[in-house]
């Protein structure tokens, strides 16, 4: 189950926390529905290791913002994989169901992450200053960029994972907006695409 380039050369420590991290998921989607029941037996395949390629692109240090973070994809597996090569770097997650929330918390605290956990709205908190911003699942692109926008660092990154309908949504936001983008293919999904993106401003 290990056999993808996103997770050559983790340690093995690092393993046991994403998998310790993947049954947590699993015991709390019975109460809480982290996850769909279609992929409560895939968690390892189909959001754990898809998190892990999201920080493999990432640029290294700088905190990190994941909004909408749901079950802790991907910030909490980002998390997990900067814990032992980059102790200091923070990771702030942002989600408005509090018992998300509470089961963020929990993994934060039984997995001694370097995160923070609100639970609010994304557009009601302080700006951040984030060198990196991620979302999955939460919003078309443009939506997103609006998010980004307010929380970024100057010269940040955000990168979102996206399915098939990608490109629409990108030229539905070049509309509002003007950004460098890199397409990476997803490496567990021939249907998706990770979409990082700098230099964004406004049209």
């Amino acid at each position: 189950m290990i056999e993808h380039t996103s997770l050559e050369n983790v340690s093995r420590e690092t393993i046991e926390q994403l998998r310790q991290f993947e049954a947590l998921v699993f015991k709390w989607t019975k109460k809480i529905n982290l996850v769909s029941s279609r992929d409560a037996s895939q968690i390892w395949e189909r959001h754990i290791v898809d998190s892990v390629q999201v920080y493999r692109i990432s640029p290294t240090m700088g905190d990190w913002l994941d909004i909408g973070s749901g079950g802790g994809f991907p910030g909490i597996v980002a998390a997990i994989m900067a814990k032992n090569s980059e102790p200091d770097r923070r990771f702030t997650l942002v989600d408005s169901d509090q018992r998300k929330c509470a089961f963020l918390r929990t993994v934060t605290r039984e997995l001694g992450l370097n995160v923070k956990v609100f639970a609010e709205r994304v557009e009601e908190i302080e700006p951040l200053g984030a060198t990196v911003i991620s979302a999955r699942a939460l919003d078309d692109l443009n939506g997103l960029l609006f998010h980004v926008e307010r929380h970024l660092a100057p010269n940040g990154t955000a990168i979102f994972p996206k399915g098939a309908s990608w490109n629409k949504e990108h030229q539905d936001a070049l509309s509002n907006w003007s950004y460098k983008l890199d397409v990476i293919k997803s490496q567990t999904n021939p249907d998706a695409t990770i979409l990082r993106i700098k230099e964004l401003t406004r049209v």
